[in-house]
Formats: structure tokens, C-alpha cells, sequence
């Protein structure tokens, strides 16, 4: 099964369990909720790849919903389809778009255009999710190259230095020394453990 997940929004469980009938193929999540207010909740928990949303609901109807989930930064960048019987009225389909929809699926619904729809969004959200996951790899390339390369300097400093220079671990085992600790107590490199210390200082 695809990770991507989506959002149906309907005020009628008819309805809902229609639409995941027909999105079934698709392999993908369906998370159905049966009012806006109980849309909003889910998407402030998950991130979805679209989001169909019926237009005539009570209390919040789906052109308000819309507009309230592009307002959010966390979910406006999430595509909407609108599902609806309204007429295509161009008051309507331009009211629509003006509140967030990029694309309108009218009833009777035709089960392979909106696979279709459904589908390309996803492929989308794959593909930018991939961009994502590798621009953050790359930085996280990045910034082990500059610890590494800030460390090297450090112990090319440290090993100029001509005093006894060393760091220790929260629990007090050594972790580095430099030259002149090497020098100065004649131990060699395969020597100086986490408790070098015990090997050349006096006891008392």
C-alpha cells in the first residue's frame, strides 16, 4: 500500500463509502470524515496528498472549509478536488476555485476520471515528498562535511600547540590528545585508551 493518504470529506456515509469504493484500486489510505470541524482535527495530525471535499455540508459548507484549510500553512499547499451535485454555474466552479479547489469532480461521479485526478495529485506529493527527503539528506551531508572539516582544524591547532592539550567524554574518559602528550610522556598512539591517564600519572 502507498503511504500517501487521503482526506474525504461528506456530511453523508453513502457518500463516503462510494468514494472510497472507487479509490480503492488506487491502493492508497482513505481517511473519511463526516464534517469539516473533523477535518480540520485530521489535518492538523496527518499529511495528506489530497483532499476531496463535498460542497454541501451543514454548519461549515465545503467552500468555507476550503478556505480555512488554505489558510493554514501546515495544509495550504494541499490539493482539493470538489465533489458536488451543484450545477456547473460558472458563479459556482469560479466560487469554488477562488476558495482553494484546483479541480471540480461532478455527480454522477465517473469512477475512472477521478482515479485519474486522485492519481496525479498523488504521484505529486510522491514525487516532491522525494525532493524533500533528499534535499534533507544533502544537508545533512553537508553538515557532517563541516563538523568533520572543524574537527581536523581543531587538532591541527591542538597539535601545534606546545602545551598538553586533550577533551574527555561526560564521564571522564579521554577521547583525544595532541602531540605534545605524546611527546612529553613517550606514549604511543595505540596506547592512549580512554584512561591513559592512569598509565603515566603517579598515583598518589
Amino acid at each position: 500500500m502507498s503511504d500517501a493518504k487521503l482526506l474525504l470529506v461528506d456530511d453523508r456515509e453513502e457518500n463516503l463509502l462510494v468514494l472510497e469504493a472507487i479509490l480503492e484500486p488506487l491502493g492508497h489510505r482513505c481517511v473519511s470524515v463526516t464534517s469539516g470541524s473533523a477535518a480540520l482535527k485530521e489535518l492538523l495530525l496527518d499529511d495528506f496528498a489530497c483532499i476531496l471535499l463535498d460542497v454541501q455540508m451543514p454548519e461549515l459548507d465545503g467552500f468555507e472549509l476550503a478556505e480555512l484549510i488554505k489558510r493554514r500553512e501546515r495544509s495550504q499547499h494541499i490539493p482539493i478536488i470538489f465533489v458536488t451535485a451543484l450545477s456547473k454555474d460558472e458563479r459556482h466552479v469560479f466560487r469554488g476555485y477562488s476558495s482553494g479547489a484546483v479541480d471540480y469532480i461532478f455527480k454522477p461521479i465517473e469512477p475512472e476520471i477521478l482515479r485519474s485526478k486522485v492519481g496525479v495529485f498523488v504521484e505529486l506529493w510522491e514525487k516532491s515528498r522525494q525532493l524533500q527527503e533528499q534535499a534533507e539528506q544533502l544537508h545533512e551531508q553537508e553538515l557532517a562535511a563541516l563538523e568533520q572539516a572543524s574537527e581536523e582544524r581543531y587538532r591541527q591547532l591542538a597539535d601545534a600547540m606546545p602545551q598538553i592539550v586533550w577533551t574527555a567524554d561526560a564521564q571522564g574518559a579521554a577521547t583525544y590528545f595532541n602531540r605534545r602528550w605524546f611527546d612529553y610522556t613517550g606514549m604511543a598512539d595505540e596506547d592512549a585508551g580512554p584512561n591513559a591517564w592512569h598509565l603515566v600519572v603517579h598515583p598518589d
